[in-house]
């Protein structure tokens, strides 16, 4: 069984190499000196975000574009409270959600193209907060690459917690492996908080076809559909002038209920890069409890677990600082405490997201 654990650990460690390599390929782009010429529709999936909404679209009034190249429409999923359209200087519209399958995300995304006019849209969370040069950046991107489908980064907006922090070193592994992939030409992970596509590109998918029955899954069953048939019109826009910042969970139990949700698509993947990924990733944290329990119970010995743990940590925090470098001004913190626990957390949120209902939007799946 140790060599077993070993040959997963370094496999694991020639995984994430390969993915820092991944993330270098991707060259950095902030060029904003073309004049704005792409219109835009911004859809903003929400349910029960009151305090939120009016934050979001506060951003997007201070974006530096055009207000005639861009619209907002706000698509409502049955909220408890009716969202009244505040006095913005750009077109909005605030439309019901139609529902016809078991992911309310994916039906107002579509609900929302019915009246879409722009050839662009692009997807965020009513829960962000959008770069002034969000729209500006994308557009140039946009006139200077022929493509018809755009992938952007998405980081937290994080409190001075361990539970904030701890997010935000998962999530920069998450969007390190993102950038990375798609260096390496295995792109299968994206964001919905800052996600870009062509309407007609949509269309020429078929949209979310074959994915209904999922719950969630908008943003990447779509990217990897796109790869699957498109490659060449897919890119990651890797620019701080594109982040999209979130709001991180603020207990346990609602941050382990999302990630349940996130892990939920893994077997739905298409893409077998990304399958094979996520299982070398649980096998690496599914190892380390395994070679805990055994070191408690005096079945390993102390300098295994030393050893593998290092394997881990040293690899991860190579793909992490360079990640967070990209995503945040902040300094790390509590990494060596999330790298203890992490494991932990994330085979726990594995295996329930095999058999558990997991809560979102005060709706069971």
């Amino acid at each position: 069984m140790i060599l077993f654990l070993f040959g997963i650990a370094i496999l694991y460690m020639l995984t994430i190499s390969l993915l820092i390599y991944g993330f270098t390929k991707i060259n950095q782009f902030e060029y904003i000196g073309l004049a704005p010429k792409t219109s835009f529709s911004i859809i903003v999936p929400f349910r029960n975000e009151e305090e939120n909404l009016p934050i979001l679209l506060e951003s997007i009034s201070k974006l530096n574009y055009p207000t005639d190249l861009f619209e907002v429409i706000l698509v409502d999923d049955a909220s408890d409270f009716r969202f009244k359209n505040l006095d913005l200087r750009f077109k909005i519209s605030l439309i019901d959600n139609i529902r016809v399958s078991n992911s309310p995300k994916k039906d107002a995304i579509a609900t929302a193209m019915e009246i879409v006019k722009t050839d662009w849209v692009i997807t965020t969370d009513a829960d962000c907060v959008v770069n002034k040069n969000w729209l500006l950046a994308l557009d140039n991107f946009i006139q200077l690459h022929h493509v018809s489908m755009i992938a952007g980064a998405v980081t937290y907006d994080c409190q001075n917690s361990f539970l904030h922090h701890f997010q935000q070193l998962d999530l920069a592994s998450l969007q390190g492996a993102t950038i990375g992939s798609f260096g390496i030409d295995k792109g299968f992970m994206c964001n919905g908080a800052n996600f870009a596509y062509t309407k007609s590109f949509f269309k020429k998918l078929n949209g979310f076809e074959g994915n209904n029955s999922i719950a969630s899954g908008d943003d990447v069953f779509l990217l990897q559909k796109a790869v699957a048939e498109y490659p060449e019109k897919v890119a990651y826009l890797k620019s701080k002038n594109t982040i999209v910042t979130t709001k991180p969970a603020n207990d346990w139990k609602s941050l382990f209920y999302q990630r349940v949700r996130w892990a939920s698509k893994t077997t739905s993947y298409q893409s077998l890069f990304g399958k094979r990924l996520g299982l070398i990733v649980f096998l690496m944290n599914f190892g380390f409890v395994y070679c805990f329990v055994m070191t408690f119970l005096g079945m390993f010995p102390y300098f295994f677990i030393g050893m593998y743990f290092l394997i881990k940590f040293g690899i991860d925090t190579v793909l992490i600082k360079q990640t967070n470098k990209f995503l945040t001004k902040h300094k790390i913190r509590y990494l060596l405490l999330s790298s203890l626990w992490y494991p932990f957390f994330s085979t726990a949120v594995a295996l329930y997201s095999l058999f558990g209902k997991y809560e979102w939007k005060g709706r069971r799946f």
